[in-house]
């Protein structure tokens, strides 16, 4: 599957980091990891700092899937406002979902300080509307974050043109948050990992799964051979090429990056993330060097040559968003790109076994919370790998 299309920025700020092998010979292990990017990235390094031997592999270069395309944006905050959640799920999963996303905003930032990447920064993250009417919607909203023990507050009009120079109706201005560069945080886990037994494989695509003899064996599209106790797949949206059930639906989802700007302050107060409740949505955040990224304007994914031939369209509307909401900004995009999205029915993603595949694990952190619920999902199944029971590992589960 095609999951990008344009020039998604860190890949063309970073470029292709470092060089991996290619799998060329048969070989053992104990957990295969299938997917190079942020997922499969996180889990090789929870599951080396356990002490596990374990080996990734990947079909593409490493991180030129879905992670460099990533906006990178560290939220707690679903795709679904946690209000709504409640009535789609239960208040106790609906909750508990949004605090484990607030907890692996910290962990996150751990991991960084802890392995020594530097490209990230702490920042709060503002929720508005530019709609009159949907005050009680955000008051609802409000409430139950305060109430799920976030540390959030009301923002008026005013107030959010005094501090950010945003033209909106309503905020709810959230603490807990964080933005970084994804495709650059992938490569230095893995490097980090490597050095503690991690053994990484790009350009090196799984053709089969089959169980044998109590264990797994991997077939490779090079005619390898690799033997493993368990597999994790962390593949992401190619998650169709693994397992027969309808979990996800595909939606290509845009963004553009402005120029370098020459002010060496922010651009405004407290280089918050801003995301708004309007359909289509739009999201904005800084980067260090006081770049805007801005995103949005999903559409239905159909194939790679109708989300290029959207992409002009898609840039034009984004650059007309950000001005109305942000006037006092100069924008000038430089690069747009766009990439597969998917959504699950209950904004959740799924983690752990399938029925049909009991050795084999799946990290599959759908939605717009991807990086933190790949977190999530590398805690949840380090656990059961090593047969310790993981609480919130139900809320995730296949069979929910």
């Amino acid at each position: 599957m095609e999951l990008t299309a344009g020039y998604p920025f860190w890949l063309i700020n970073d470029g292709l980091l470092y060089h991996y092998p290619k799998l060329i010979e048969n070989t053992k292990t104990h957990v295969t990891i299938i997917g190079g990017g942020i997922s499969g990235a996180l889990m090789g390094y929870h599951l080396t700092e356990a002490g596990m031997d374990c080996i990734l592999v990947d079909s593409r270069s490493i991180g030129l899937g879905s992670t460099c395309a990533s906006t990178a944006l560290l939220q707690y905050e679903l795709d679904i406002p946690l209000h709504l959640l409640k009535k789609k799920t239960s208040e106790y999963v609906a909750i508990r979902s949004y605090q484990l996303c607030g907890e692996a905003i910290d962990k996150l930032v751990a991991i960084m300080e802890e392995t020594g990447f530097a490209q990230f920064e702490k920042s709060p993250s503002l929720y508005f509307s530019t709609h009159r009417n949907e005050k009680d919607f955000m008051q609802e909203e409000y409430m139950a974050r305060k109430n799920a023990g976030f540390d959030v507050g009301r923002l008026s009009s005013e107030q959010m043109e005094s501090r950010f120079g945003l033209h909106a109706r309503h905020g709810i201005l959230s603490q807990a948050g964080a933005t970084t560069n994804a495709y650059g945080l992938t490569h230095h886990l893995l490097q980090y990992a490597m050095k503690k037994g991690l053994r990484v494989y790009d350009r090196t695509t799984i053709t089969a799964v089959e169980e044998k003899n109590n264990h797994l064996e991997l077939a490779t599209i090079d005619n390898c051979l690799v033997q493993s106790d368990y597999v994790i797949n962390a593949s992401g949206y190619e998650v169709v090429n693994f397992i027969d059930k309808d979990i996800v639906n595909f939606d290509c989802t845009y963004a553009i990056i402005s120029e370098h700007q020459e002010e060496k302050k922010a651009l405004w107060n407290e280089r918050a993330m801003l995301w708004s409740t309007d359909d289509p949505y739009l999201y904005v955040r800084l980067t260090a060097d006081n770049r805007i990224i801005a995103g949005g304007r999903d559409e239905p994914f159909s194939n790679k040559v109708t989300r290029q031939l959207f992409l002009n369209k898609k840039q034009k509307q984004l650059e007309k968003d950000v001005k109305n909401v942000l006037p006092g900004l100069n924008f000038k995009t430089e690069f747009s790109w766009s990439g597969t999205f998917g959504k699950t029915k209950d904004s959740l993603p799924y983690i752990g076994p399938y029925h049909k595949t009991p050795r084999v694990f799946y990290a599959l952190g759908f939605g717009g919370n991807g990086i933190t619920f790949s977190q999530v999902a590398a805690e949840i199944i380090c656990d059961l790998l090593q047969s310790r029971k993981n609480p919130d590992a139900s809320m995730f589960s296949f069979n929910r």
